[in-house]
């Protein structure tokens, strides 16, 4: 098929342009619509491995959850969190487990969903998870750079140096994430395990200190059940209070999206087949429950040793455990020479959640919109696409002041409408097999997760607005991309079966001649009135001609394969029919390939199509219908900008 000729391209466009997504592992370089459903072609590695991956994202959450529960929670924080700990392992951890089985690749929920709905309803629902999911990503970017800048400014060796300078070095922090992927990111996996390593191991070191001072100093519970008592009165009314602060405490549950994400890194069985690779599946559920089992205790020891040893004003805004209660204890009890290791660490591990968010990002994006059409080409490459995630990253911590605080509520959001939509999709994916009990389980924990991210929404507004800013700007700018790309060649392949074939051979022993014909009966009559039409509209002789005949099926897809099938109808009259997203572009496509097979240059007939140009473009471009012949000559004069080798089209 015919490509575009380009003059050669500068020393920084090649750059910028240079390969694909590295964790798309190839994906964008296949444009076909199952190019998706491959499995990654490398080796992988041990489940264990690729939980430390997911785990920078989702236990780094530790340098953070237990300060924003203490300021949402108060006192009840350690009885809010084990609530959180029962819908983390009853809700959250079930409904990835039956993601994983039922996208083993890595697409997600929002593959799982994309697959329920057809046409423009399905893209723009699929838009509108992704404006989440970036809200997910990148406030995920923006949070644990701005908790990585507090620990370093409330270190005690350096408070006095930094003092203000938070949102300079988070600024700092992001700008160098992005650098690293300008350079070109490979996932480094043994680095993720090192720094999970250590970090979970300093917190352990941490809670044991901690636990260590409570049993000592049996004061501190007795003051706390008694302060607990008196505010709430019985333990009915605590768990009936934890419910309704357990949406501010929706960021213990991330994660899971990111474990599903990293799917395609599980090594799984030998015999594992893209069809079924049940051990990557069974060993993705191993990497969702052991990375949640162990977020859960350290969630609840965590919550227990920082709400009972921190003096409740030092989580408030300027108080020493605001954003750091870990780190606060690590100093107090532990020393400073400990505390200021166990912030390197905590910052270390901060800052790679925001490279594997990034990650994400860079896999999510290519992965649905240039298919849909929705993206220029340059998004398919990673460093154009780092750049812009980067300057959205510098503006929402602009906006947010860098305050990690500030940026809960937006984070939640993304990380809870996600959820809901995977609880959503498993419940579907339950009931369409029929497994009752399932279903049931699945709707309440879906109405579960409904329930805190619509209070989650109404408390904290700020993270539904950000999510709608991104959902506005993905759309408008796929809407637009869309119509900049209108006229592309976007089929990604032709293939033509044993008549069609003939058909072909045949004709270009002398003029390749075919006429664009919309199947109306596909009688006798339909064909021969076709005929005389266009033997008196163009004025030639004879009767050589192919009819083509064109089947739009969605036209909201964007990129397709295109098959051709070749019949003879009433004896007489040769067709040939194509299934496609665009009239036009398939139209175009069978041109070239015709004149790239045969070395001759064909030509094809249309008739004018009557109404209003304007209204003819916007049945194109949304339907795939319209005025045929002029897109067809605009789309194959995009294709081939050399004339003399363009077909040729005529209407009359």
């Amino acid at each position: 098929m015919a490509t575009t000729e380009h003059p050669p391209s500068s020393r920084l466009r090649t750059w910028m342009l240079e390969g694909l997504s590295d964790m798309g592992k190839g994906h964008a370089q296949q444009t076909a619509p199952d190019a998706e459903a491959k499995p990654e072609q490398h080796k992988g590695q041990r489940w264990y491995r690729v939980m430390c991956l997911t785990g920078v994202d989702y236990f780094s959450t530790l340098g953070y959850q237990p300060g924003i529960a203490a300021l949402a929670a108060g006192l009840l924080s350690p009885v809010a969190t084990v609530v959180l700990v029962v819908v983390t392992l009853a809700g959250a951890l079930p409904v990835y487990r039956r993601v994983a089985e039922e996208s083993p690749h890595g697409e997600g929920s929002i593959a799982m969903l994309e697959r329920l709905l057809s046409f423009w309803k399905g893209k723009l629902f699929v838009l509108t998870l992704l404006g989440f999911a970036a809200t997910d990503f990148l406030i995920t970017i923006t949070l644990s750079a701005a908790d990585a800048s507090t620990h370093l400014v409330e270190n005690p060796h350096l408070t006095s140096t930094l003092h203000d300078q938070q949102m300079v070095i988070t600024l700092i922090l992001v700008a160098l994430l992005g650098a690293v992927f300008l350079k070109g990111f490979l996932e480094a996996i043994g680095v993720a395990v090192a720094l999970v390593v250590v970090y979970l191991g300093l917190n352990a070191v941490v809670v044991a200190v901690g636990l260590w001072h409570v049993l000592t100093e049996g004061h501190v519970v007795t003051d706390w059940t008694s302060a607990l008592t008196a505010e709430h009165g019985n333990v009915f009314a605590m768990i009936g209070v934890s419910l309704l602060v357990f949406p501010k405490l929706a960021l213990g549950l991330s994660g899971f999206e990111t474990g599903v994400a990293v799917m395609p890194h599980v090594q799984g069985d030998p015999d594992d087949t893209p069809e079924n690779p049940k051990g990557r599946i069974r060993d993705t559920k191993k990497l969702l429950t052991t990375a949640a089992l162990i977020m859960s205790v350290f969630l609840i020891a965590t919550s227990f040793i920082t709400t009972v040893l921190i003096p409740e004003k030092e989580f408030e805004d300027g108080g020493q455990a605001n954003g750091r209660a870990l780190a606060y204890l690590a100093h107090e009890y532990l020393g400073n020479a400990f505390g200021t290791v166990y912030d390197v660490s905590t910052i270390a591990i901060l800052w790679f959640a925001g490279a594997s968010a990034m990650a994400g990002l860079l896999n999510l994006m290519p992965r649905y919109l240039p298919r849909y059409g929705m993206a220029p080409h340059w998004a398919r490459a990673v460093r154009p696409m780092v750049i812009v995630f980067t300057l959205v990253a510098f503006l929402v911590t602009w906006i947010f002041d860098a305050d990690v605080d500030a940026q809960g509520g937006a984070y939640a959001t993304g990380v809870l409408v996600l959820m809901s939509s995977a609880a959503i999709a498993v419940t579907i994916a339950a009931r369409r097999a029929q497994q009752r009990g399932w279903t049931i389980g699945f709707a309440v924990v879906s109405a579960v997760l409904l329930y805190v991210t619509v209070v989650n929404v109404i408390e904290r507004p700020d993270g539904v607005k950000i999510g709608a800013c991104f959902i506005a700007g993905i759309i408008l700018v796929s809407l637009l991309s869309r119509l900049a790309r209108a006229f592309e060649l976007r089929v990604t392949s032709v293939t033509l079966d044993d008549m069609a074939e003939r058909f072909i051979r045949d004709m270009a022993s002398r003029k390749i001649r075919f006429i664009a014909n919309e199947p109306d009966r596909r009688d006798k009559a339909e064909y021969r009135d076709k005929i005389e039409q266009i033997r008196a509209d163009n004025d030639i002789p004879g009767e050589d001609f192919v009819f083509v005949e064109v089947t739009v099926i969605d036209p909201s897809e964007f990129e397709s394969g295109l098959t051709v099938r070749g019949e003879v109808l009433h004896n007489r009259y040769r067709v040939l029919t194509l299934e496609s997203s665009s009239i036009s572009n398939a139209l175009a496509a069978l041109l070239l390939h015709t004149r790239d097979s045969t070395g001759c240059i064909p030509h094809i007939y249309f008739e004018w199509t009557e109404g209003s140009p304007f209204a003819n473009f916007l049945r194109f471009f949304l339907f795939g219908q319209g005025e045929v012949a002029p897109v067809t000559r605009e789309v194959l004069r995009e294709a081939e900008p050399n004339r003399a080798r363009r077909p040729r089209v005529h209407t009359g």
